[in-house]
């Protein structure tokens, strides 16, 4: 009888292993955030480009988060799926779903790079591009280089965590870094040195993208716990049905935050032109810049939430499949316990440091109307962190267990129900300010919903 090659997913210590798989997933996602965020700071410190660049920065990243969306719900899927096959001895269910996960994110990627070639300028307009005529010149660069780009990036990001499942989170780490570090010394070098501007930083990117997906490539041929075969790339309709389920909330998470910045960049320029001072051509795309830059802050923030749940999937699925509930439910524990103090630094952060937040940011070349704006933006949009990271590690634990609907549901409430519906409804009656106002609403009421949730959780697992 063959023997399992994960096994010590079932006897080493749970605390020791959520170290060995949390930590390098966490540094993983962040890393993959930095990319947007490095090229807004050196396109906002570019005195050729600031707040313009910036904005158009921050029209862009959301259709990046798009293919990042697709990318994950089948990438996180097929982890979630392999982990329970493995968990079960069911390696011959492993490699077809990983091969599958593979034709599917390839097929997917070249679809969306023809759309965003194709539809350039109507999909810019739709998330706020022409809030001036600067913004939207720069935003078309930008974005052209980009989605050549996507290809790559999606590869990149749908087989890290299949990597990750495969046993080797150290791996998926080391491809994701190498990629932004290339990325973060080729920024300036192409902004400041070769004054390539918004095309510059869309170029660097691409490349460290190219990075990361190669070495992922080359993963794939040299996997421990499986074996890819000529057969594992034929698609199978029921296998795919059963592992594109386990990552809908990693995907609505994603693609749902896109809807929300659709929606927060709207109404950003509808309710800036009503402001006395932003309604002001001059100033016009400071509110998208400001919001673009706290967004992206707690992107960075969120995806650390997101790598310590994600990290545990495979443990928890391995586990779930070999009947230990009791370590799956000691995980939980100890997940919750982690997201909380990760959001309780940075509320900190935020309260008490803004001025050094934007400072980054190349405030020192704006007017005082975009530190003021940026310093309220941070400490009232960020205000109920912790609570942000409890939800967000609820809603990915859940998945793990093989919990997709409820999982689902739940993202789905956060953040199209409450994001979108708040992100639409506070700006009626607060101008701006009720853009800010949406997101630590929208918490508090989600993790009214996720209390419940997590009790039930805990209930069964102690069945």
């Amino acid at each position: 009888m063959e023997t399992k090659s994960n096994t010590f997913l079932e006897t080493e210590p749970v605390g020791k292993l959520m170290g060995k798989y949390a930590v390098p997933c966490v540094i993983s996602l962040v890393v993959a955030a930095l990319y947007n965020i490095v090229d807004q700071i050196f396109i906002a410190n570019a005195a050729y480009l600031g707040s313009y660049g910036n904005a158009a920065n921050t029209v862009v990243f959301p259709l990046t988060v798009v293919a990042l969306a697709v990318a994950v719900l089948i990438g996180d899927g097929c982890c979630a799926y392999v982990s329970l096959c493995l968990g079960s001895g069911q390696k011959e269910r492993a490699h077809q779903s990983i091969g599958n996960a593979i034709v599917l994110c390839v097929a997917a990627s070249i679809l969306i790079t023809a759309v965003y070639l194709i539809f350039q300028d109507p999909i810019l307009t739709m998330f706020g591009g022409r809030v001036n005529e600067e913004t939207f010149q720069y935003a078309k660069e930008y974005f052209f280089y980009i989605s050549l780009g996507i290809p790559f990036y999606m590869f990149g990001q749908a087989v890290n965590p299949i990597i990750r499942s495969d046993g080797s989170p150290g791996f998926a780490m080391v491809s994701t870094v190498v990629g932004a570090v290339a990325n973060i010394i080729l920024d300036p070098l192409f902004i400041f040195g070769f004054g390539w501007g918004m095309m510059g930083a869309a170029v660097a990117t691409v490349i460290g993208q190219v990075l990361t997906a190669v070495l992922s490539a080359w993963y794939l041929c040299r996997m421990k716990a499986v074996r890819l075969e000529k057969g594992s790339f034929r698609l199978k309709g029921g296998l795919i049905r059963r592992f594109i389920p386990l990552g809908l909330t990693s995907l609505l998470s994603q693609i749902s935050m896109v809807i929300s910045m659709a929606a927060v960049n709207n109404m950003i320029q509808k309710y800036g032109a009503a402001d006395p001072i932003f309604g002001q051509s001059q100033y016009a795309q400071i509110p998208m810049a400001v919001v673009g830059i706290v967004m992206k802050f707690f992107q960075i923030v969120i995806s650390i939430a997101i790598g310590l749940a994600a990290g545990c999937i495979p443990v928890v699925g391995y586990n779930i499949g070999a009947g230990r509930k009791d370590r799956a439910r000691s995980l939980f524990t100890r997940l919750l316990a982690a997201e909380a103090i990760i959001g309780g630094i940075t509320l900190a952060i935020a309260e008490f440091f803004p001025d050094q937040l934007i400072a980054i940011f190349g405030a020192a070349n704006e007017s005082t109307y975009y530190t003021e704006f940026a310093v309220k933006a941070f400490r009232v949009y960020l205000c109920m962190m912790i609570l942000a990271c409890v939800n967000k590690g609820t809603f990915i634990y859940l998945q793990s267990v093989g919990k997709a609907v409820a999982s689902t549901l739940l993202s789905m409430v956060r953040e199209i129900i409450f994001g979108v519906g708040f992100a639409l409804l506070l700006p009626v009656f607060f101008g701006l300010d009720g853009v800010l106002y949406s997101m630590p609403v929208s918490d508090v009421l989600t993790f009214m919903i996720a209390l419940v949730l997590i009790w039930r959780t805990y209930k069964e697992l102690r069945a």
